[in-house]
């Protein structure tokens, strides 16, 4: 006898963004499908990876921009910890800097905010069934449509990710005192750090650091 969706288990989908109102219409939305089943809805990065680790979802619907853990890093984290999960980033970011970087994470998937939500289901869709989706938008941005060539290596994945959140705060004008206070670091850690990128990246000050982190489009997740 032959299996149906109605007969097949339901995607089981955790939700992971930071505002209330898009988990609450996220989940609305895609529980609408009898197909799809929502076991789980975080607001921040580590939550996420909490919550992965507990409920094993098939599908992590995740936001890039998040408090503390961003998303890009809460993806690797779940994907070394649980890499049969499937991840789709769900993200107003829309340059290829964001998109090859989510994609070289591990996420199987890439839609815009901005997307009809149509497309969001054949997202979920799509990579239930382990192939890649990216929005129809940025797709152009691959040969043949969706990661026909290789991705191509980010400058910035040269960098940890606590040398990257430092990078971002330099670049938004915050002194070292600054960040050295919000991250509860020591003025010299933090000096340290951007010496490291300094070398890391090829530049031989801090405006260099400032005006390469612009060009290349350094990532706010």
């Amino acid at each position: 006898m032959k299996c149906n969706a109605a007969t097949m288990p339901p995607v089981r989908i955790l939700v992971v963004d930071d505002h209330c109102l898009v988990r609450e219409a996220l989940s609305f939305l895609l529980e609408r499908d009898v197909g799809m089943k929502i076991v789980g809805s975080v607001a921040t990065g580590e939550e996420a990876v909490i919550a992965a680790h507990r409920l094993k979802p098939d599908v992590v619907i995740m936001d890039l921009v998040l408090p503390a853990l961003n998303g890009i890093d809460a993806t690797g984290r779940i994907l070394n910890e649980l890499p049969r999960t499937r991840i789709i980033v769900l993200s107003a970011c829309h340059t290829s800097e964001h998109v090859h970087r989510a994609l070289r994470a591990g996420a199987l998937g890439y839609v815009l905010k901005t997307a009809a939500s149509a497309e969001l289901l054949s997202a979920v869709k799509a990579v239930a069934a382990g192939e890649h989706y990216v929005s129809r938008t940025i797709t152009p941005q691959f040969a043949d449509g969706v990661l026909a060539a290789s991705i191509p290596t980010s400058p910035f994945d040269r960098l940890s990710a606590r040398e990257r959140d430092v990078l971002r705060r330099i670049v938004a004008g915050s002194t070292s005192s600054d960040i050295a206070q919000r991250l509860s670091l020591s003025r010299k850690t933090v000096d340290t750090y951007r010496g490291r990128m300094m070398v890391k990246l090829g530049v031989a000050n801090r405006s260099e650091l400032i005006r390469f982190a612009l060009e290349y489009e350094l990532p706010v997740a």
